[in-house]
């Protein structure tokens, strides 16, 4: 038995045993623990793609695996978060474990709008199975992405709570609670994940200025906003990244 080969499928089902305790903490709404699981899970689906290089064992299997994780990790998880950020009731949290009748009664008998309009935060989890799908037999992103990664989007996405519990920015905090702009994000975020939008690979073949530009400008500009604004920072990223995608795009179009 070739146990080198299965090293790095191991790290793909920490993958997913992360994403399913984020789950988990989504559904009893602690956030600060879904971050975290969410985080690691996608740290080990770095890991995972880089150990099958590295030990040349890259496999079809280890590719589905790997897809099967991110829709746990990087799909359900963020339709759960947004559901819950956009149904002001809150009808799950601690005592759906505690109270399950309650509950049952609470989801078939809601007659808030906010309940009602918190599934089109789903759209999140069915925008990111059809990329990963998509993803699975498209030839074209060996070395860069077409249309934004689904652990971009869950990054995106888990940080919200966690911006809207420690900011000390109203405006921020009064945008997380609008319906409307959770609506419009989960819409966004669905939109760029299957769009065909070419994005830069962080991936160094060298290390100069010229050709690395818009690599070096997100890390230095990551690692400010890291320091200053944190959770915040990690939403800002992303979107500094799609941003240089497109700026690198339009220069490519240009040259």
């Amino acid at each position: 038995m070739n146990i080198k080969k299965h090293i790095p499928n191991l790290f793909t089902l920490g993958n997913l045993f992360c994403g399913t305790l984020a789950t988990i903490y989504a559904v009893i709404g602690i956030f600060e623990y879904v971050a975290l699981f969410v985080l690691i899970g996608i740290v080990l689906d770095f890991f995972d793609g880089f150990l099958a290089r590295v030990l040349g064992v890259t496999g079809e299997l280890g590719k589905q695996l790997d897809s099967l994780a991110d829709m746990v990790t990087s799909g359900v998880v963020p339709g759960i978060v947004m559901f819950t950020l956009i149904n002001k009731s809150r009808f799950i949290n601690e005592q759906f474990f505690s109270n399950h009748a309650d509950v049952t009664l609470s989801f078939l008998n809601n007659e808030d709008t906010n309940y009602y309009l918190s599934f089109v935060g789903f759209a999140l989890t069915l925008a990111a199975c059809y990329r990963l799908a998509k993803f699975n037999i498209d030839t074209r992103q060996s070395e860069s992405f077409i249309g934004l990664p689904t652990p971009a989007m869950s990054l995106f996405v888990v940080a919200l709570p966690l911006v809207e519990m420690s900011t000390n920015i109203e405006f921020v905090s009064e945008l997380i609670k609008n319906n409307y702009f959770l609506i419009g994000v989960t819409l966004v975020l669905s939109y760029l994940m299957n769009a065909n939008l070419p994005l830069f690979s962080l991936k160094f073949k060298t290390f100069g200025w010229k050709e690395n530009a818009m690599k070096y400008v997100l890390i230095l500009s990551s690692a400010g906003m890291i320091i200053t604004l944190k959770f915040l920072a990690v939403p800002l990223i992303i979107l500094v990244y799609i941003l240089l995608s497109i700026l690198n795009n339009m220069k490519a179009k240009e040259s």
